[in-house]
């Protein structure tokens, strides 16, 4: 007890040191917040600042036709471009000073101004006077220019490190449609969604979060479709975040969904551009992170999980069968190891009698139950699963042969699991791809239920799946109902849930998403034959 107290005490202690470092510490940056008219001065405290790392460049030179006036340049190697250094902020300065002779009578803030009107030939170039923001800016690939005797810098916007080009994504195949999807680079993200959405109404919005990190996070939307009490709600809960370290969207998605204790995600996430725009024009907010190819979407509804890009570039009734194919296949794979350990533990009445004997003569001389079995078998499948993942591609498809043919095949004949069980894990094994967004609550509502119906039988499987329905016709994900257009009801919008009818019948957005602006097309778009001309 009283090393528990001790410990407590302890901690209590740090947080106060930390606290009063932390105000000491933006009490002396507040007093070297502002840039001075000295460039030495300037330059010693951004040394100070930014320390002796060795990636941080500091040229200093001198420019001028007779007077010669100091300036140096700051900028990080490696996330620059040193030809646009070169060619477009040294050399002009450098080589046409003949702007400063001394028949001109300027001062240095005029010449701050000629600088960026006429000699820096770089597209973005601001004034800033500050040192938080002249850091922030050179830490993310902008070159900082000091004049001696301005007050003020200029930040040249010279960004260029090294990048993964737009490929296909992994996560998202597709047969038909785009096959471009996002990188880690946010402008290349924005530039993607620009070329889908060219209105411009289409609004992107810039913040930093991440207080050592400085992760820089864009809001995506279309102002005019969306609900302008949405894109509030999502931009208070990001301003709340105060964190040291934001490194992917899944960081951002933990601090701002609505059920942060529920097994379902209220937040979507995506790579490909076309889900992300068609998602925009239907009244959502997207939230793009530099330094990952996943963009957040949000509201989400859990009909989400069942839709596919290429559901709307194929023929509507392929695309609606194929999606009942994805209801039938979730129900599966939550669902096949609970009903068969409650057919054979508690309703073997309800298995037909050629069935039953068959089922018996495989489990005959296996030591184990049925619930054991299943947990058991789970259990291998998700170690295997992780595995592959896990392992280089070449090694991860070995490890699948390995796991499905030889202890599969070798557990079977040495009688420790019923060949029956074998099926059922590899039938929920196969129908759990079908599903990606939901694999992981798929895997913990597999456990859950199969529990449930060894204790329960048919009666434990009903009351998880009341519970289940419940909790999701309860959930909420940025004010709007997570279960629609089920609970509540909405009909027009069953349009594209269980199936999906043609394009030129979705003349509506979603009721609970888009009312804003509820019209997406005209209607009566419907196409038909052109009219017969008349016999003459």
């Amino acid at each position: 007890m009283l090393r528990f107290l001790a410990k407590k005490l302890h901690f209590l202690q740090l947080l106060s040191q930390n606290s009063e470092d932390k105000q000491e510490s933006k009490s002396r940056e507040s007093s070297q917040t502002s840039l001075s008219r000295d460039i030495t001065q300037n330059l010693k405290v951004l040394k100070d600042i930014l320390g002796p790392s060795n990636d941080i460049n500091i040229r200093e030179f001198s420019f001028g036709y007779e007077e010669k006036v100091d300036a140096a340049i700051i900028f990080v190697d490696g996330m620059v471009e040193k030809t646009t250094i070169n060619e477009s902020i040294i050399k002009p300065l450098m080589y046409d000073s003949h702007l400063f002779t001394p028949k001109e009578s300027q001062t240095i803030t005029t010449s701050i101004d000629l600088i960026q009107r006429s000699m820096i030939s770089v597209g973005d170039v601001k004034k800033v006077d500050s040192f938080d923001e002249l850091v922030d800016d050179c830490l993310y690939g902008d070159t900082v220019l000091l004049i001696d005797g301005s007050h003020e810098a200029l930040v040249i916007s010279t960004k260029g490190w090294e990048s993964r080009g737009v490929q296909e994504p992994k996560t998202e195949a597709v047969v038909r449609g785009p096959r471009e999807g996002f990188t880690e680079t946010l402008r290349t993200n924005t530039t993607l969604l620009r070329r889908k959405i060219r209105d411009p109404n289409f609004i992107f919005e810039s913040m930093q979060l991440g207080q050592r990190t400085k992760t820089s996070v864009c809001l995506a939307y279309i102002k005019g479709i969306v609900n302008p009490k949405l894109v509030e709600e999502v931009r208070r809960r990001l301003k709340r975040i105060k964190t040291d370290a934001i490194l992917e969207s899944g960081y951002i998605e933990e601090f701002i969904e609505d059920a942060p204790f529920s097994p379902f995600a209220t937040v979507a996430n995506s790579e490909k551009p076309d889900v992300i725009a068609a998602k925009l024009l239907e009244g959502r907010v997207a939230i793009l992170v530099d330094g990952t190819p996943m963009v957040l979407t949000v509201p989400m509804l859990f009909i989400e999980s069942f839709q596919s890009a290429e559901d709307y570039y194929s023929r509507p009734y392929y695309a609606s069968l194929i999606r009942t194919l994805r209801f039938i296949a979730y129900t599966i794979t939550i669902l096949a190891p609970a009903v068969y350990v409650a057919l054979t533990t508690y309703h073997q009445e309800s298995i037909p009698t050629p069935l039953l004997i068959t089922m018996a003569a495989a489990r005959e001389g296996t030591p184990f139950p049925a619930i054991v079995e299943a947990l058991m078998m789970g259990t291998i499948y998700e170690i295997l699963w992780e595995a592959g993942i896990r392992l280089p591609r070449p090694v991860g498809s070995a490890i699948s042969i390995v796991g499905a043919l030889v202890i599969g095949e070798s557990a079977v004949s040495a009688g420790l699991i019923g060949a029956p069980m074998v099926i059922v894990v590899a039938l929920t094994a196969i129908t759990s791809f079908v599903v990606p967004a939901q694999s992981d609550t798929a895997t913990m509502l597999r456990f859950v239920l199969t529990v449930f119906a060894s204790v329960l039988g048919a009666f434990g499987i009903m009351i998880v799946l009341l519970g289940v329905l419940i909790h999701l016709s309860a959930l909420r994900s940025f004010g709007t109902p997570y279960f629609s257009p089920l609970a509540p009801l909405s009909p027009r919008d069953l349009k594209d849930v269980f199936a999906r009818v043609p394009l030129w019948a979705m003349f509506t957005r979603p009721r609970t998403i888009g009312w804003h602006d509820p019209q997406r097309q005209e209607f009566r778009l419907d196409p038909h034959p052109p009219p017969e001309e008349s016999e003459k």
